[in-house]
């Protein structure tokens, strides 16, 4: 019976991933995917002791070869109803150079190698971050480059190459992740399929709390007492938001992005004290 269920595919097991898998994944088979061996083990086994029906792959999702194995792995298991890219650095854990390897070349890698095999019907989504708000848009000739070069091209572009501060290169990845999803709306269109973004604010995660303890860390818990909330994002805050995107209640939705940031860009871009 299980060859037959529909897969949800979580790459990076994170509190987002965890909190998607837990919510989405009942009757399903859950193929979680992640670089780091020890997490995903741990992670695997926790769920399939609560029930869920469980397949694991590591991946290294800025490696093409990687990602390729891991879609064909994804739709040998049944039809690939619904995909979760969550992977991703910080600039608090990472350089400039693995930032965007890891956040824009590998989300482009996912979205070209799952726009491959998602069943019809299907959906996926892609987490981004607020931070890809907080930059004016890219002129049209570098956002044409960001939405339609082959991934393996990105990294070579002038203006992606010449970053150095991992604190520039990750909004301007994440920036790049609605820029991509977008473009990437016709491919999925195409196999009956849909493709959104979401872009959490500062959630209460292991990576959020590394941040939050970082430099950088005042300038957020000030983000936080601005925004309409008021309140750190959880991660069901995320699984929620995701939900709504992969249902069947946003069937006229795709190629856009969900802000769920508790309402800071809005507080940011507003002028609000």
């Amino acid at each position: 019976m299980a060859a037959h269920r529909q897969v949800l595919a979580v790459i990076g097991v994170g509190g987002m991933g965890q909190a998607i898998a837990r919510r989405l994944g009942s009757g399903k088979t859950v193929l979680l995917a992640d670089n780091n061996e020890a997490t995903l083990t741990s992670v695997a086994e926790a769920l399939a002791a609560d029930g869920y029906e469980v397949r694991s792959q590591t991946v290294d999702v800025s490696a093409a070869e990687s990602v390729h194995a891991l879609a064909e792995f994804a739709a040998s298991l049944g039809p690939v109803t619904a995909m979760v890219h969550t992977a991703g650095l910080s600039p608090a854990q990472a350089s400039a150079q693995a930032v965007m390897a890891v956040d824009l070349l590998g989300t482009a890698l996912v979205l070209q190698e799952f726009g491959e095999i998602i069943a019809p019907g299907g959906a996926g989504v892609v987490i981004a971050s607020m931070a890809g708000h907080m930059f004016a848009a890219q002129p049209p000739e570098r956002e044409k480059s960001l939405a339609h070069n082959p991934p393996g091209e990105l990294l070579e572009l002038d203006f992606i190459n010449s970053i150095t501060e991992s604190a520039f290169a990750y909004p301007i990845a994440k920036q790049a992740n609605h820029i991509r999803v977008r473009a990437a709306a016709s491919q999925w269109g195409r196999r009956g399929a849909r493709i959104n973004s979401i872009s959490p604010g500062i959630i209460s995660t292991p990576m959020g709390q590394e941040e939050l303890a970082s430099a950088v860390g005042d300038g957020m818990r000030a983000m936080i007492e601005m925004s309409g909330t008021g309140r750190i994002g959880t991660p069901d805050d995320i699984a929620a938001a995701t939900a709504f995107l992969l249902g069947p209640e946003s069937t006229f939705i795709t190629g856009t992005d969900l802000l769920v940031d508790g309402g800071v860009i809005a507080a940011m871009k507003t002028g609000n004290p």
